[in-house]
Formats: structure tokens, C-alpha cells, sequence
């Protein structure tokens, strides 16, 4: 029956999936950050986004009929909202690692980051129960940032710690179900 509110509540497990429970761990290149910028943007990184799915589509007309073929997946650029704290790490790290992308001046790219893949890591987002289970992973393939947000300062911005946004390009993720290797 559509409107037995008893069968809806036994098909939520768990009580839903809250969107406050996950973690980021993202590394940074070698040559952008200090050993802590880890672990510090695993606590710092306030949101980011369980990734979405996009097929292309493929039109083909025929005596005028449109028809649809599956097309190639593609990949959206995830963007995470960064807390900033006095001692700049991430924010650093961040600017560091775009740096040695393309430096300010002379337009050339770090020699460390000239090697395979040197200027991409490996990214994952946990997604956890309210019991502190692992209920889901991503794993974010050859990611890197290309653009970082300003951050605004405001004489009158009392009770309020600095933020910004970093959006990152990767190949592909992969997901990971809880149980399942």
C-alpha cells in the first residue's frame, strides 16, 4: 500500500544516511606540503560531495526519427569547502600544489612534478553510519586542484572563521561497498 507510513519506516535502514558523517583523505604532493597537510585536511575539509554518475548520450537520426546511443561516461570535478585555520596548512599546501602546476612567474611546472603522475594523488571520501561504520567509499583517481577560492576579510565579520573552496579535476572514481573487497 503507497501510503503505509509503517512500511516506508521498515525500509529506512538505519534511520537514513547523514550527511555529516564522512571524512576526505586526500595526500598532497611531495614538493606542496608539509608531513601534517594530511591529516590536517581530513579534520579541515568541512564538505565535498559523494559522487554522481553521467553517461553521454549519443543522437542518431534516422528518416527522421532521433535515437539514442549510450555515449562515454564523464567525469564531474569535485569541490571541497576548506576551514581556515591561523596556521594556513592547507590553504599553503593548496597554493603550493598549484603552484608547481604552473608557477606565477615564469609559467613552468615543478621538475618533481614532471614525473608520471607527479602532480596527482589519490583521493578517498568515507561516507560512515551513526554507529561509526564505514557505509560506503570513494576512491578519486589522479586528482589535482586547478582553481582555488579567495578568501574574503570583512572588518565586520565578527564570530565567523575563514573558508574557501578548492575544485578538483580527477580521471575517474571508484566506489567501495561496505563488506565487499
Amino acid at each position: 500500500m503507497a501510503f503505509n507510513v509503517n512500511e516506508f519506516r521498515t525500509q529506512m535502514v538505519g534511520d537514513g544516511a547523514r550527511p555529516n558523517l564522512f571524512e576526505m583523505e586526500m595526500p598532497f604532493p611531495a614538493f606542496s606540503a608539509p608531513a601534517n597537510a594530511q591529516t590536517k585536511m581530513t579534520f579541515m575539509c568541512r564538505t565535498t560531495q559523494l559522487p554522481g554518475v553521467t553517461l553521454g548520450v549519443v543522437p542518431v537520426t534516422y528518416f527522421g526519427r532521433e535515437l539514442k546511443f549510450l555515449g562515454n561516461r564523464t567525469f564531474a570535478d569535485l569541490t571541497v569547502t576548506v576551514i581556515n585555520d591561523e596556521d594556513f596548512v592547507v590553504r599553503n599546501a593548496m597554493e603550493r600544489w598549484t603552484n608547481g602546476l604552473n608557477s606565477h612567474s615564469l609559467n613552468v611546472r615543478n621538475p618533481a612534478a614532471l614525473a608520471p603522475l607527479g602532480y596527482s594523488v589519490d583521493a578517498k571520501v568515507t561516507q560512515f553510519g551513526k554507529t561509526g561504520d564505514e557505509l560506503k567509499k570513494y576512491k578519486f583517481i589522479g586528482m589535482y586542484p586547478y582553481d582555488i577560492s579567495p578568501i574574503d576579510v570583512d572588518w565586520g565579520a565578527n564570530d565567523q572563521i575563514e573558508e574557501f573552496t578548492v575544485t578538483l579535476a580527477y580521471q575517474w572514481w571508484e566506489a567501495e561497498e561496505a563488506g565487499v573487497v
